[in-house]
């Protein structure tokens, strides 16, 4: 297994439609494994193919949480080739953060309950009902498969302030430096 690196914003193919997987071979496993492994590396929660610069339709996610405790790294770990939401209900407001988008955390409003159908890496189908915590991960996870970055579905005015952070950040050949709140003195 490999550490791949992550792609961050304002990279180009962030935006690009992933490719489906057309066969689940040790090739692809190997993916999944180096894309389990820089998650963990991260350390995140969910990780697209796109994010490490692979056009394919898979997602890893891992939420670690089992009534609110931390549990051993693994356990609740999600392999899906090909996801796809067939369901979603409801609505909830989720502080969201991407490995892609550098230290930026907004809320972001999604459904509250998804079904979700794809593959796992013995190529048989899975189909998983989630809510909370699970359900907001995975729609951002396949939101990374369409080309769509969790600020996207922020407002304008958020969106640009944080592009401008960025670009002013990479024009300086600095690292992109965290937020600070009203209260926090630089």
């Amino acid at each position: 297994m490999a550490i791949r690196r992550i792609l961050t914003y304002p990279e180009p193919s962030l935006k690009n439609v992933a490719k489906p997987v057309e066969n689940i071979d040790g090739r692809t496993v190997s993916w999944i494994d180096d894309m389990v492994h820089t998650m963990y590396a991260a350390p995140g929660i969910g990780l697209a193919a796109p994010q490490v610069g692979l056009p394919q339709r898979i997602v890893v996610v891992d939420v670690g949480v089992d009534d609110d405790e931390e549990v051993e790294r693994g356990k609740h770990l999600l392999r899906i080739v090909n996801p796809e939401i067939v369901e979603a209900e409801g609505e909830s407001v989720f502080e969201e953060g991407c490995l892609s988008v550098v230290d930026f955390r907004a809320e972001v409003k999604r459904a509250a309950r998804v079904l979700v159908k794809g593959w796992d890496t013995e190529q048989r189908e899975v189909s998983l009902e989630a809510d909370g915590l699970l359900a907001v991960v995975l729609q951002h996870e396949i939101d990374h498969l369409e080309g769509t970055l969790f600020i996207d579905h922020l407002s304008r005015l958020k969106r640009e302030m944080y592009s401008r952070r960025v670009k002013k950040a990479l024009r300086e050949g600095r690292p992109i430096a965290p937020e600070r709140s009203a209260g926090e003195s630089a």
